[in-house]
């Protein structure tokens, strides 16, 4: 059975549930509805047992939320993971962490940095699979055209990330 430490938030963006292991940060999404947040969480680890906790992680959630305003980014020493993927994901994921704040990539140009170029779409589902929003900064991905794309927690919310980012 895993023990996971979660919270769930007020952050820039609605609310964020920050969840972790002792290894790391194993779950950061975003929503407007804290119960939603949980059961959703909970209905993706049905046999862990969960301590909500306001104080087990404050400076990780500290850090979270400071990332959902865009005053700290992702690269401002690197919160650790507990994430698992296939290897492409974490090509990719890798690959989304060294987009530096407040700029942004194609997807296709992250397919071309991870040397894949011909798997734009792939990559445009390995944004779609990261379990940590903000930590692994998908948001900061977009289309050839520099159209937002897709975001698995709204175009509203990817579009605020970035204006933020951009204003910092």
């Amino acid at each position: 059975m895993t023990a996971l430490d979660a919270t769930i938030a007020p952050c820039a963006l609605g609310h964020v549930l920050v969840a972790r292991t002792p290894r790391g940060l194993c779950r950061v999404t975003l929503g407007d509805d804290p119960a939603a947040l949980d059961d959703a969480f909970r209905a993706e680890f049905p046999r862990a047992t969960v301590t909500h906790t306001a104080t087990a992680f404050d400076d990780t959630v500290a850090a979270v939320i400071a990332m959902a305003s865009g005053t700290r980014a992702a690269t401002d020493t690197p919160l650790p993971l507990d994430v698992q993927g296939t290897p492409f994901q974490e090509r990719v994921w890798q690959a989304l962490r060294d987009i530096p704040p407040g700029t942004t990539c194609s997807y296709a140009e992250v397919a071309t940095r991870i040397g894949a170029p011909s798997a734009v779409r792939a990559v445009g589902t390995a944004c779609g699979a990261n379990p940590v929003a903000l930590a692994i900064p998908c948001h900061r991905v977009v289309r050839q055209d520099g159209a937002l794309g897709g975001y698995r927690w709204g175009l509203a919310r990817k579009a605020q990330l970035l204006q933020a980012e951009q204003a910092h």
